[in-house]
């Protein structure tokens, strides 16, 4: 009963979502939205335990500002707003009908299809459609970001601690070479550019860029505002740093939920649903101390990381299903949990032998 407080909030907005997915769309509205819950959920599994392990640091009233604004972010802004912004620039039309759009409609009685919203309501194959045309430049800028942010995990010389002793201690030998992650990535980028036709490689190029930019920016106003090396301490900075984060997690979730259903309101409440229930599970992550008890489980997550890094940025060559990214990423940090109690155990065992 005590683990089912953290998640009293979500459950509640599962009911709720999932009565108004009825309503919209019948039993196939109510479907789509049950399984892009279950998708969102399954997908960002290691970007709980990712964000659990920077709030630990952080103190009560950041946790919350994190908790309860990042939320709204998350499900406002990432799942409405920023897909109706990339097919706005892609379109060349506004995102949201503006007052001349009320005006027409008031006057004429017609609403004139001139914004994206409407786009997306009225004609959803074609929103749908658009959207879709930039899934290279959305996977690049997700997939960089990621990378980079696996790289400085891995790389960082003030980390302490390895699960895959051999790999993450090379790594962090291989963190003393100037801007190794960016060269790292910067390798990936032309590796995979090398296989790609020319104007699909300059779109990869360039997202992939202007991932490394954001990186590099909001990590910089990060360290600006207090953090050290290793640490994402909490100011805004900081903030600022985990709602990318969120954001690149969510990309592959935003663009496959096209998979299922077209409506984006149905798709709203699902990933809505699913990043609720993300939040519960970071803020039991955090109170309960579990990182701290199952000490490989951090170092699972980021390789999680680092393997949804690779496959957005292998989207352009290689289609890999949704479930099977989940899955690895679920196998990683059950694993690095596992693995994690059983060292407890032995330390247990070693400490009651001395004794």
């Amino acid at each position: 009963m005590q683990t089912l407080r953290y998640f009293r909030h979500a459950l509640w907005v599962s009911v709720a979502g999932l009565a108004l997915a009825a309503v919209l769309g019948g039993s196939a509205g109510l479907w789509a939205a049950f399984n892009l819950a279950l998708l969102e959920t399954s997908l960002s599994f290691d970007n709980a335990v990712v964000n659990a392990s920077i709030l630990r640091h952080w103190d009560k009233r950041w946790q919350q500002r994190f908790l309860l604004w990042g939320m709204l972010v998350a499900v406002f802004g990432m799942r409405v707003l920023f897909p109706l912004l990339i097919v706005a620039v892609i379109a060349h039309a506004a995102p949201l009908p503006g007052p001349f759009s009320i005006y027409e409609w008031l006057s004429s009685g017609h609403w004139p299809a001139s914004d994206v919203l409407t786009m997306a309501i009225v004609a959803p194959q074609r929103y749908a459609a658009t959207l879709q045309s930039a899934h290279i430049e959305v996977m690049a800028f997700g997939g960089t970001f990621l990378l980079q942010v696996f790289w400085h995990f891995f790389l960082n010389q003030n980390k302490e601690g390895y699960w895959l002793r051999p790999i993450e201690r090379a790594m962090q030998q291989l963190g003393r070479l100037e801007m190794a992650g960016v060269v790292l990535t910067l390798l990936v980028l032309l590796a995979i550019a090398a296989f790609l036709p020319q104007p699909q490689a300059y779109k990869l190029l360039l997202a992939g860029s202007w991932g490394l930019v954001a990186y590099t920016i909001v990590n910089g106003i990060s360290a600006l505002m207090g953090s050290d090396g290793s640490v994402v301490r909490a100011s805004w900075g900081g903030f600022l740093y985990l709602e990318l984060l969120d954001a690149s997690f969510s990309f592959d979730g935003v663009l496959g939920a096209f998979a299922l259903t077209r409506n984006i309101f149905l798709i709203a409440i699902g990933l809505g649903i699913g990043a609720m229930f993300v939040r519960s599970f970071t803020l039991m992550l955090v109170e309960k101390g579990t990182l701290s008890e199952l000490r490989y489980l951090e170092h699972g997550a980021f390789w999680a990381i680092g393997a949804l890094a690779v496959v957005m940025l292998l989207a352009p060559v290689l289609e890999v299903p949704d479930a099977a990214t989940g899955g690895v990423a679920a196998v990683l940090i059950v694993l690095a949990g596992l693995h994690s109690l059983l060292a407890n155990r032995r330390d247990r065992r070693q400490s009651q032998s001395a004794g």
